[in-house]
């Protein structure tokens, strides 16, 4: 009879010793949200706005307590949104959550009412492909029915070589309303000649992508996400808008018409608020 434990009867703790590093090389989803939060230049009250997620339960996550996000359906959908917010590809995360809370939850109705927690932006300014479309409907009609006079005053030129003077109403030529020409896109030269009882700030992600949220001058938020390079917002009010830009060295503003020119740096945050008149930031 051997007294001490035995090579087998070692196994399990050295299993578990694996399993303890392995789990302390790979950050807990809060941990990792709270890391790349920071790393964004972002405070909890920054992602809460953006979101729409409460601030209290932004703190519950990152430190790890999902309880106030009222069930698995709900901590998934937080997960994500806080993910996107931060720039952190949300998958690994969602995976991790399944690992460590008995895997993905089957299919229910809930998920509409998570979504009823964000408020959908206001409409911004006019469509400007729905009064390119109706212009040119305008102009298709114009132009169908002067064909169809044109193809009328065969008659009245047998008239005029008898010698008989055509009445004025008789010829389409005489009418000089002239087809309704499609609505430009915005342009800079649009933007300056904004009225000048409003606010006119238009965003572009020259240099690369940034998340950007911006506000009316009541704090409601009409856009949050991310700009990706080449695309450009404008945003109008008839007092102020205020804006976060969470890379603002890629990002080109022009207020009122003018380009503000502001050296930002890469990866810096600002927060801007813009008046009517002259560029001017708050």
């Amino acid at each position: 009879m051997s007294i001490g434990n035995s090579p087998e009867d070692e196994r399990p703790f050295e299993n578990e010793h694996v399993e303890a590093d392995h789990e302390e090389a790979r950050p807990s989803i809060g941990r990792a949200l709270q890391q790349a939060r920071i790393a964004a230049g972002l405070t909890v009250d920054d992602v809460s706005s953006a979101t729409r997620v409460r601030m209290n339960i932004v703190h519950a996550i990152e430190a790890d307590d999902f309880s106030p996000c009222g069930g698995d359906v709900y901590a998934r959908g937080h997960i994500r949104t806080l993910a996107k917010a931060v720039h952190l590809d949300p998958e690994p995360l969602l995976a991790q959550y399944g690992d460590e809370h008995g895997g993905r939850p089957a299919p229910t109705p809930a998920a509409p009412l998570f979504e009823a927690e964000r408020i959908r932006p206001e409409r911004r300014g006019p469509n400007w492909t729905a009064a390119m479309v109706a212009a040119i409907v305008v102009v298709i009609g114009f132009v169908g029915f002067t064909m169809l006079q044109g193809g009328d005053d065969s008659g009245n030129g047998a008239n005029v070589a008898e010698g008989s003077t055509p009445s004025d109403s008789a010829s389409p030529t005489t009418k000089t309303k002239k087809p309704a020409e499609p609505a430009p896109e915005p342009s800079d030269s649009a933007i300056a000649a904004a009225p000048q009882d409003k606010v006119t700030v238009r965003v572009a992600a020259t240099d690369g992508r940034s998340w950007i949220a911006a506000k009316d001058h009541n704090g409601r938020m009409i856009f949050d996400g991310v700009l990706k390079q080449g695309d450009t917002k404008t945003f109008q009010d008839s007092s102020k808008v205020q804006l976060v830009l969470g890379d603002a060295g890629a990002i080109d503003l022009f207020v009122n018409g003018k380009k503000i020119e502001e050296d930002f740096q890469p990866g810096s945050v600002e927060r801007l608020t813009y008046t009517k008149g002259d560029p001017e930031a708050g």
